[in-house]
């Protein structure tokens, strides 16, 4: 079973950029707040086909990094594609020359930097509002809470006009925090606000060492998605049943029940079902490739393909069962982004991060990933609210 779309999806990015010489300050870390008095656009002008252009991109990036961690993972995995393109956009908007070029070609932004950065503004602004009115799993109302933030080297010179495009397009203003005087204590405070973002479900994102005294600036995305099914699970139907492991092995795991309606289809060694969440705006799309035929489905998958398998779904009458459980995964994606096609972003000296400093001198030193999806029956659904006499 090979989950598309999952729930809930929390996902965050960091990128810290180095820079080689900078005199350390004093003091503890502290987050002050510099904004660009440049204001985010909320009805961004965007025709619908750089939109388009736009998640086409994304889903081929998303595939083609996804074949690249299947050979690094032998296990589950989960990962957020769309973390990772929007704050590795924001970072684009300062990549000049070869490291444009070569950023542009592995994440297929095929749109230039004027029409990239407000198509990201226009999806993300589109994602936000999916699901109002909507219930979470966890019976406090639907979330999905998107956020970006930069936090950058106190006293260090950041260009205006970078700066401008991230606060008018991805709502980020440049937090303040003295790396080079005290780069544990600047940690933390990335740490805490990684944690208030997700609720709590990520910690200690940053790992102790990769920031120190050199850091200049660190970007942080973070996904925070939350949604109950359309369909709920019964809670006293999840029993214990066999799991089929790609081995041949039988495990035995809580499986979820239920009989309704869902989008369904089958073909050439496959079956897939769309579970809808509440509010039927946003859905998990699960593929089952045929028994003994999961190699060769999953190499031929990719975004067409799976456009292909969503165009084809047809309402079905089904009795549907899936295992419960948890996945977290973590990732250092600095080598694999440059295995895939961008290895200058990483080599000092050969980096052009020029559109942020207007120097040569900053790098991408790390790129972290890390991401936790559940699935579980949800909390029961609240009882209908009596009747008043306003009502």
């Amino acid at each position: 079973m090979k989950p598309v779309v999952q729930n809930p999806l929390i996902g965050l990015l960091l990128l810290s950029l180095m820079a080689g010489c900078l005199r350390p300050g004093e003091g503890p870390a502290s987050a002050q707040v510099v904004r660009s008095s440049v204001a985010r656009v909320t009805e961004p002008d965007v025709p619908p086909s750089d939109l388009q252009e736009l998640v086409r991109g994304n889903s081929a990036f998303a595939f083609d990094l996804y074949r690249a961690l299947r050979e690094q993972e032998s296990g589950n995995f989960f990962y957020s594609p769309f973390s990772i393109s929007i704050a590795l956009a924001m970072t684009w908007a300062g990549a000049r020359g070869e490291t444009e070029r070569e950023m542009a070609d592995v994440l297929h932004f095929t749109l230039p930097q004027d029409r990239l950065h407000p198509a990201f503004n226009a999806l993300d602004l589109e994602l936000a509002q999916r699901g109002q009115g909507a219930r979470g799993r966890d019976g406090k109302g639907f979330r999905l809470h998107i956020v970006n933030a930069l936090w950058g080297q106190k006293g260090y010179q950041f260009l205006p006009e970078f700066l401008d495009t991230l606060a008018r397009n991805y709502g980020a203003g440049l937090r303040l925090l003295d790396f080079a005087g005290n780069p544990e204590a600047a940690r933390g405070v990335i740490n805490d606000w990684v944690s208030e973002q997700t609720g709590g479900r990520i910690q200690d994102l940053i790992p102790p060492g990769a920031v120190d005294a050199l850091t200049r600036l660190v970007l942080t995305n973070a996904i925070y998605f939350n949604a109950a099914w359309a369909e709920p699970f019964e809670k006293n139907r999840t029993a214990d049943g066999p799991f089929y492991l790609l081995d041949g092995r039988q495990v035995t795991v809580p499986m979820m029940r239920q009989t309704a309606q869902f989008g369904y289809a089958e073909g050439e060694g496959f079956q897939a079902v769309e579970l809808p969440y509440d509010g039927e705006e946003l859905a998990m799309v699960i593929l089952l490739p045929q028994e003994g035929r999961f190699e060769e489905f999953e190499a031929a998958l990719d975004a067409a393909r799976v456009e292909e398998i969503l165009g084809s779904l047809t309402s079905r009458h089904l009795n549907l069962t899936m295992p419960r459980f948890r996945v977290e995964s973590s990732f250092r994606l600095a080598d694999t982004l440059a295995a895939m096609g961008m290895p200058s972003p990483f080599q000092p000296g050969q980096a052009d991060f020029s559109g942020m400093d207007g120097t040569r001198d900053l790098y991408i030193r790390a790129v972290l990933h890390k991401a936790l999806s559940r699935w579980t029956n949800p909390a029961p659904r609240p009882p209908p609210r009596p009747p008043s006499s306003s009502d």
